[in-house]
């Protein structure tokens, strides 16, 4: 007999396919991570900090939290880091849901949201996405009710790229802040370096708002778990006294310090593959006549005729991308952008795999 609650025990884990991916030989344009390594800064921090014979101490923050509040514009008491953004996505539901509540996260989405909702034992609405019209404002409006404790807004959404625009944000968290309904909105912005879009600025204005983002994305360092939460300061005193004390690794925090101190890097990253490599796969689609969703970020989830077999095809030339089913079930796969010398490598398989 097992002691593990009996909802947990009929759940499914979330099993990324991370098995056999090796850059070395591999272009990884799966997972919508970074395709080149960081900069030497960074990676010469964390030799230097290995080195220096302190892997044996607690991590010891210091001014990591007021480097990044600067940063994404926010006051410290405002901010506060995580283990990865998966990390504060679970903190909202596990701090905000109890069992039998609603919650609402509009679909396909990223299946922590779903995954986290269901370890509270919550019951979950999802409006789902659409191509020609984008989120399910309305939909998700109408959703809202008293018993939903949590709304979703990934933004942008993973795997189809769609942006809910900020009037549509705010529509929401007031929806779910009158008429008797009292519901975090959770806005995932772990994307944020490449729309630039964020509604970081109006959590004072709303209590309900809570922000993640990730260091996993353009920062490159997803193997290092870095993420970090922003709302009104009542919440961050809330959600620290759920978050343990040492729940981000030292190493984490030495990355991102140096990656603070030469964002140059990431800006030119950013350039490269949403101002040179982007266009081009989009023009080769919109040629081809290859059904895609329009995306605002740095993945595009494509719809070509025998998509498995096109998959195939770029896995036999070193080339990994995502397969990801639509609502109804239509095979697509999120092509990832890289480089735009990574992204003609791509095209010139998929130019001979959607001839055939």
């Amino acid at each position: 007999m097992s002691v593990i609650k009996a909802h947990i025990r009929a759940m499914s884990a979330y099993h990324p396919p991370l098995d056999g991916r090796n850059p070395d030989t591999n272009i990884l344009l799966d997972f919508n991570e970074r395709t080149l390594p960081v900069s030497e800064k960074v990676q010469r921090a964390l030799i230097d900090y290995i080195q220096s014979g302190r892997l044996q101490m607690y991590p010891a923050y210091g001014d990591i939290v007021e480097l990044i509040a600067n940063y994404a514009g926010v006051g410290a008491d405002q901010l506060m880091i995580t283990n990865g953004s998966d990390q504060g996505i679970e903190l909202v539901f596990r701090s905000v849901c109890s069992a039998g509540d609603k919650v609402v996260i509009p679909g396909p989405s990223f299946p922590m949201y779903s995954q986290c909702a269901k370890i509270e034992n919550c019951s979950i609405v999802s409006p789902q996405y659409a191509r020609e019209h984008g989120f399910p404002l309305q939909e998700v409006l109408d959703a809202i009710k008293p018993d939903v404790k949590v709304v979703v807004v990934s933004n942008p959404n993973n795997p189809c790229g769609t942006l809910l625009a900020r009037d549509g944000v705010e529509a929401i968290l007031k929806a779910a802040s009158t008429n008797g309904n009292n519901a975090a909105v959770l806005v995932d912005e772990c994307y944020f370096e490449y729309t630039q879009a964020t509604v970081a600025d109006l959590v004072a204005a709303y209590p309900n708002l809570i922000i993640t983002r990730t260091f996993s994305k353009t920062w490159g360092i997803p193997s290092l778990r870095f993420g970090y939460i922003i709302s009104c300061a009542e919440n961050i005193n809330a959600l620290l006294n759920v978050r343990g004390p040492y729940d981000i690794n030292q190493l984490a925090v030495v990355a991102v310090r140096a990656a603070l101190e030469n964002f140059s890097d990431v800006s030119s990253y950013i350039d490269e593959v949403m101002v040179r490599s982007k266009p081009v796969l989009e023009a080769f689609l919109d040629e081809q006549g290859i059904e895609y969703w329009p995306s605002s970020t740095n993945y595009i989830w494509t719809f070509p005729v025998g998509p498995e077999a096109v998959e195939l095809a770029l896995r036999a030339a070193g080339i990994l991308v995502r397969p990801k089913a639509d609502a109804d079930g239509r095979l697509g796969l999120r092509i990832s952008l890289g480089t735009l010398e990574q992204t003609k490598k791509a095209i010139e398989v998929l130019r001979v795999a959607t001839a055939s």
